[in-house]
């Protein structure tokens, strides 16, 4: 009986490609459970020649680290089938581990095949030698071999789904998980190595014309790890791209969701705006005419909310605004809407069982709001005005039950305030009016409309002349001339009062410089802005 011996080094490389090649395998298989598309199919066929030729090539430098007392050589058509055995075994591996779930029954079945697979290619290369007389398989070492393939196969394939999603530590995971593997590959291999026993005067046929001399082994070795490395590094490269671009997707879904919260809500009080509400009101109407019913529309306007801003400061007003909003939201069902469409104006849309139901929840509105606030540490009193418009009945779309809630709070308004009032047709007349005034306002901006009466102001114990304060007139082409008390109010509603401001601010210098030129040089002119 010919007796064999090992090189140790090659032995120790087999070992080290066999680890590298297992977490080469594990990585790509995490590459595949997060690929999608046709990248599914790259990532698989690309794993399985790397993962193939790892295995293959800790076979081959097995196999040439085996010395004989003869020359040795290697078929290459049969070394060529062994390494295509490592490759589609190595492919079933990878495509069974990346199916969404594995049970034992198919694990078992996959480790089967695996291994059979492993057993063919290591048994195909042994073949390669072309001994005659053929070479005798020791029976015991030959089947646990086999089993050693098997069950290093099972092993290798719920490490590998266990560990193809990304979790803490995946990586260290991997690592141990690799060295296990290469192991129980390597193990199976001198398995099936000790097995082989080659009778006296056994000579190889492949030494002729097979692969043989010096320098095969560097080859396989530095041409195994460069596939081996180009895919872990192309893995590794494509893992942090995708996180890259996860981070960027989320980044982006972050600031669509603050993009869409900037659009459809009241930067201040964080309740939808008029876009939003006008959106929600579409969808209560289509609801109503589909599946009956009804609904209010609430215009709430604050009676005494400038005399707070005033006297505080826009800061503590705008505190205000946001109580007022988290008191009337804290009465809210959830498919109910309340909106603040601007200033200390505020929208609330609520489904109803009967129209009259809307009679209560007003009132209980102009309570909350009559009830007083603490902010900063001061007392606040304030109450509401609001008005009704039903649907259906009082309007036939969103901008006329809006326009027809905002009469009839005016309507309440003019009722001495801290009250609510029903829209009634009658109201209309007064609406009209005021959206004619309100496009009146728009032209007189735009033709320059407006005029200003200065009354003098004297100094009480000389009687002198000491400047005038400005008053704006408006010289309406059909009513003649307005008062402010008939459109200033309108006008810082619309936001119509800041380039009103400007013209009066622009006009009142003009006419002071005019007095400076004449000589009245010590004049002041008091101007009103709101």
């Amino acid at each position: 009986m010919l007796i064999g011996s090992y090189s140790f080094t090659l032995v120790l490389i087999s070992l080290c490609v066999a680890i590298l090649a297992s977490y080469t395998a594990l990585d790509l298989t995490g590459r595949i459970a997060t690929a999608k598309g046709r990248a599914v199919h790259f990532w698989t066929a690309g794993g399985a020649l790397a993962m193939g030729v790892g295995v293959w090539s800790m076979h081959f430098i097995g196999m040439l680290a085996f010395k004989l007392p003869i020359d040795l050589g290697y078929d290459f058509a049969l070394t060529a089938l062994s390494l295509l055995i490592a490759v589609l075994s190595c492919g079933f591996a990878l495509w069974l581990v990346s199916q969404p779930k594995l049970p034992l029954v198919q694990l078992a079945f996959g480790a089967l095949i695996m291994g059979a697979g492993i057993s063919a290619m290591h048994y195909t290369g042994m073949a390669a030698l072309r001994m005659t007389p053929g070479i005798d398989y020791d029976p015991t070492l030959f089947s646990a071999s086999l089993l050693i393939a098997v069950g290093a196969s099972a092993a290798a394939l719920w490490i590998a789904f266990r560990l193809r999603q990304h979790s803490p530590y995946v990586r260290l995971i991997r690592a141990g998980a690799a060295v296990i593997m290469g192991v129980a590959i390597v193990g199976m291999h001198y398995t099936g190595m000790a097995a082989a026993q080659f009778p006296d005067g056994s000579f190889c046929g492949a030494t002729l014309n097979g692969l043989k001399g010096n320098g095969l082994d560097s080859l396989v070795v530095v041409t195994t790890l460069a596939v081996l490395s180009i895919a872990l590094l192309t893995s590794i490269l494509d893992a942090r791209l995708e996180a890259r671009t996860a981070d960027l997707a989320h980044s982006l879904t972050v600031a669509n969701r603050e993009l869409t919260q900037l659009a459809l809500h009241d930067p201040l009080t964080s309740l939808p705006n008029r876009m939003l509400l006008d959106d929600r009101i579409n969808q209560a109407i289509k609801k109503v005419e589909e599946q009956g019913g009804c609904f209010a529309l609430m215009f709430i306007d604050l009676d005494g909310f400038k005399p707070v801003n005033d006297a505080f400061g826009h800061h503590m007003g705008d505190q205000l605004l946001r109580e007022v909003g988290a008191r009337l939201r804290e009465d809210l069902r959830s498919q109910d809407t309340l909106a603040r469409i601007g200033g200390d104006e505020f929208v609330l849309l609520v489904r109803l069982s009967e129209p009259n139901d809307a009679l209560s929840l007003a009132a209980r509105q102009v309570g909350l709001i009559g009830r007083t606030f603490r902010v900063a540490e001061h007392d606040l009193q304030i109450s509401a005005s609001v008005g009704i418009a039903l649907f259906p009945g009082n309007g036939a779309n969103a901008q006329e039950l809006l326009m027809n809630a905002d009469a009839a709070m005016y309507h309440a308004k003019g009722g001495g305030k801290n009250g609510y009032s029903f829209f009634d047709a009658s109201m209309n007349t007064n609406a009209r009016k005021q959206l004619q005034l309100l496009q009146d306002l728009r032209a007189a901006i735009e033709h320059n409309q407006f005029c200003l009466h200065y009354q003098p102001k004297f100094d009480a114990a000389n009687g002198r002349p000491v400047g005038a304060e400005a008053l704006l007139r408006w010289k309406h082409p059909l009513h003649g001339m307005l008062m402010p008390d008939k459109f200033i109010d309108l006008a810082e509603k619309t936001g119509l009062i800041i380039p009103m401001g400007e013209w009066v601010l622009n006009e009142a210098c003009r006419q002071m410089r005019e007095w400076y030129v004449l000589g009245y040089t010590d004049w002041r002119i008091a101007v009103n802005l709101s």
